[in-house]
């Protein structure tokens, strides 16, 4: 009986050893994780901001493109207008009456208001056509930055997933073989939950001054001699973690604490 006792603390010992030794590989390969997981974001930030530019300086293309368009219709109607006040001045030699001549005059006013104002309009798409082709250069020298940014980002990404691919790979086999060792399966998909609740990604933690290494909650001396001798598995009653000796993971919680 007292064999079978020793067994089993054996078991949780040697079962919480292990989740502590499948956390510390964990937590490397999220470190691995996070030194390359921010550039991922920044490389798709600015693919994200190219093609912005790159649309936006299509809208500019397609807006010039209308106000030349605008700008043919105006000298269409200017040449139109003078094409009518040469009829009206031919005509003007045959008029019979005041009235004739009056309403003869009056329309080569009034299409010479009309190349006035065709004039008008021309003027301003040309400011306008000038404008856009300013924004268009402006956006062009911005997208040359933003593409040379761009390629270093990349180079930089490829560089660390070169460089940490091997190292990850290796930590990922690491786990699966510790993973086997754990022969409490309940246990290792209840470590695995409470690993991906947590912020820090901590799912078992040691004592540390008397408190939970993972919430720093205080841990009454009971719970704390109830841990020390590992003879179940026994959980933070804040935060949920599982709690180990820092004897049994083999830190030394004090030093840890000041480092």
């Amino acid at each position: 009986m007292a064999s079978e006792k020793k067994t089993d603390q054996s078991s949780v010992e040697q079962r919480l050893r292990s989740l502590y030794e499948l956390q510390t590989i964990l937590s490397e390969i999220d470190r691995i994780k996070t030194i390359r997981g921010e550039l991922p974001l920044e490389v798709k930030d600015f693919e994200d901001q190219i093609a912005g530019l790159n649309v936006r300086i299509e809208n500019y293309n397609r807006e010039i493109d209308e106000l030349n368009g605008m700008l043919n219709t105006e000298r269409n109607k200017i040449a139109e207008s003078r094409s009518k006040i040469s009829t009206y001045e031919t005509q003007l030699d045959d008029v019979h009456n005041n009235r004739e001549y009056d309403l003869l005059k009056k329309e080569i006013e009034f299409q010479s208001l009309e190349i006035e104002l065709a004039e008008k309009h021309i003027r301003e798409h040309h400011r306008a056509i000038e404008n856009k082709q300013a924004e268009i250069q402006v956006t062009h020298d911005q997208l040359s930055d933003m593409e040379h940014i761009l390629e270093e980002k990349k180079g930089e990404l490829d560089e660390i997933v070169s460089e940490t691919r091997a190292e990850e790979e290796g930590l990922r086999e690491k786990a699966k073989n510790i993973e086997l060792r754990i022969d409490d399966e309940r246990l290792l998909k209840a470590f695995k939950k409470i690993r991906k609740n947590a912020r820090n990604g901590l799912g078992i933690v040691y004592v540390q001054r008397n408190a939970c290494g993972g919430c720093f909650n205080r841990i009454p001396p009971q719970r704390q001699m109830e841990i020390k001798m590992h003879k179940k598995v026994i959980s933070c009653e804040y935060c949920g973690r599982i709690m180990i000796d820092p004897e049994l993971a083999g830190v030394n919680a004090e030093e840890h604490t000041e480092k």
